[in-house]
């Protein structure tokens, strides 16, 4: 007997007749958000207004002497672009010095060497990466898969999807996906 996945979007109930047509959205802040960024998915169709409704924001840090972290302020682009009295404000960001990024996949340990993670470590299994997936990340993603995605959900990474072909041949799902009556996409 088979079964048959019926997906729906989470913002207006309707049925998605083809995976394809379904948008991932990462929720990282709202007022009612209490535990961390959330996923939901809504139909493509659903988010054509989306760009007209975006607003142009800025992020600021206000890096104060007497702090030990720096305040993140949001606020609308014009707010900020009228705090330039001196120059417009593309110009004075044209001509700003640059900050370093930094990069948390990228982080070095002290003396510059750069850390290896360990994806076969619950703390990283299932975490997307170009190297080879080894036997203990799949046998720790095959244990420990609703866990897993918990977590990449809430660091707001990709999600194993057990629909997934790619994501259940890297990390050796097959029968997961079997028992759990996942079709294959």
């Amino acid at each position: 007997m088979g079964q048959k996945i019926i997906r729906f979007s989470d913002l207006t109930g309707k049925h998605a007749e083809d995976d394809g047509d379904l948008v991932r959205i990462v929720v990282r802040q709202h007022p009612d958000l209490e535990d961390g960024p959330v996923e939901i998915e809504a139909l493509a169709g659903e988010l054509t207004e989306l760009q007209e409704l975006a607003l142009d924001l800025v992020t600021i840090e206000l890096h104060h002497p007497d702090a030990d972290e720096p305040e993140t302020v949001v606020l609308e682009a014009d707010a900020f672009d009228r705090l330039a009295s001196a120059a417009p404000m593309a110009e004075v960001l044209r001509t700003a010095k640059r900050v370093a990024r930094t990069v948390p996949s990228q982080a070095t340990a002290p003396g510059g060497v750069r850390e290896r993670v360990n994806y076969a470590s619950l703390e990283h299994a299932g975490k997307p990466h170009k190297g080879r997936t080894t036997d203990a990340e799949k046998q720790l993603v095959q244990q420990h898969l609703d866990e897993i995605n918990e977590r990449l959900a809430a660091e707001g990474i990709r999600t194993i999807d057990l629909a997934n072909a790619e994501h259940v041949a890297r990390y050796g799902l097959e029968t997961l996906a079997q028992d759990r009556g996942t079709t294959l996409a």
